[in-house]
């Protein structure tokens, strides 16, 4: 179960600064199980906005990280992916949120796969803050190279 710091994830996802949500993937077995970190910092951008004077995490921003922790797991099942650098698009999202995300928390994403196929899939993503769901669901994605 190799662990991946954030050049490594650089090497997969094409977001970068201000829409990178994924720090470090602390757990991979390709095609099964890909566990990743966020850490919440108050120095995010959205927080000025969202809201003034209680700052809350964007539900918008915890499925985005969900979907790139989903690419890394796709990403790495597909061995013929790593060499077309395909693009990944986000299809039907039902994702519950639990509880808000805080500037300080370490927002933990785990995403394991429904149904993969060679261009599309159905994944089961939950994200989770010191042990307590925050937000679960299902996402489905395609590939196009």
């Amino acid at each position: 179960m190799p662990e991946l710091d954030i050049e490594e994830i650089q090497k997969v996802l094409p977001q970068r600064f201000p829409f990178l949500m994924i720090d470090r993937v602390i757990e991979l077995e390709p095609g099964k199980r890909v566990v990743a970190i966020k850490n919440v910092s108050i120095n995010e951008g959205f927080f000025s906005g969202h809201f003034p004077g209680r700052p809350v995490m964007p539900g918008v921003l915890i499925i985005e990280a969900m979907a790139q922790a989903m690419i890394m797991l796709f990403y790495d099942a597909q061995a013929t992916a790593k060499e077309k650098m395909p693009a990944y698009y986000l299809g039907a999202v039902k994702v519950r949120f639990l509880a808000p995300v805080f500037p300080g928390d370490q927002l933990k994403i785990i995403v394991e796969p429904l149904k993969i196929l060679s261009g599309a899939g159905i994944v089961n993503a939950m994200a989770e803050v010191n042990g307590k769901e925050v937000a679960k669901g299902e996402l489905s994605f395609s590939v196009k190279e």
